[in-house]
C-alpha cells in the first residue's frame, strides 16, 4: 500500500521565505506543493512558481498551481489544482502535456464523482476539522463525510482543513490517500519534524 500523500499548500509571506518553506518541505520529503497565493500579480506568481520548480528539482516533490493553468503551464509547472467552480478537467486535458497533474477542491460527493469522471487526477477535500483559516461558522464536514468522498471514487482524496500532527492518521484511517494543510507547515516546529511525525504516525 503506497505511503499517504503529504501536500504543503502555501498561505503567504515573502517570496523568500515561501521559497525556503518550499525548499524545508520538499527535502523532508513533502509529495505535493500546492503554489496558492492569490494576492500576488502575474509576474509575481510566475517567478514564485519557477523558482518552486528550481528548487525542488532534485527532489521528488512536484509542484502544482491554484487554479491558474496560464501559469503552470509558462513554468512547467507538474500540474495545476482547480477550485470547485473552475473548468472541468475534461476540457484542459487536450491542451496540457502528458503526465500533467489536475487537481480539484471538492466538498460533497457529488462533486467528487462529477470531477474523478471529468479526469482528475487527485481531489482535495474538506473543511474536515475546524481550521483557523476559514471564518467561525464555517461548516465542517468531518470524518464521516470525508470515508463517504473517498469510497466514492476511485483516484486519490487529500484531506483539508484543520489537519495537524495529531489527526492526520484519523483522516487516513477514514479512507483518505492523503492530507493537505497550510498552518500544519507554519508551526514552530521544523518542517523536518512534522513530516518525520506524520511518516510515523502512518505508519504505526
Amino acid at each position: 500500500m503506497p505511503s499517504p500523500i503529504i501536500c504543503l499548500v502555501t498561505g503567504g509571506g515573502t517570496h523568500r521565505a515561501l521559497v525556503s518553506l518550499i525548499r524545508e518541505a520538499a527535502v523532508a520529503g513533502v509529495d505535493l506543493i500546492q503554489i496558492r497565493e492569490p494576492s500576488l500579480d502575474d509576474r509575481a506568481l510566475l517567478t514564485l512558481t519557477r523558482d518552486a520548480i528550481e528548487t525542488v528539482r532534485q527532489t521528488a516533490a512536484r509542484v502544482v498551481v491554484n487554479d491558474r493553468l496560464d501559469i503552470a503551464l509558462a513554468a512547467s509547472a507538474s500540474g495545476v489544482h482547480l477550485r470547485g467552480e473552475s473548468f472541468s478537467a475534461a476540457r484542459l486535458r487536450p491542451i496540457v502535456p502528458p503526465g500533467f497533474l489536475i487537481g480539484r477542491s471538492v466538498h460533497d460527493v457529488d462533486q467528487a464523482i462529477a470531477a474523478a469522471a471529468s479526469g482528475c487526477d487527485y481531489l482535495i477535500f474538506g473543511t474536515v476539522f475546524p481550521s483557523r483559516n476559514k471564518l467561525p461558522g464555517h461548516p465542517v464536514a468531518g470524518l464521516g463525510h470525508l470515508s463517504e468522498i473517498a469510497m466514492a471514487v476511485r483516484i486519490p482524496v487529500l484531506a483539508i482543513g484543520g489537519i495537524s500532527t495529531e489527526n492526520a492518521v484519523d483522516a487516513i484511517n477514514a479512507g483518505a490517500a492523503g492530507v493537505a494543510g497550510i498552518d500544519l507547515f507554519r508551526s514552530r516546529v521544523p518542517v523536518t519534524s512534522t513530516v518525520s511525525t506524520l511518516r510515523r504516525s502512518f505508519d504505526t
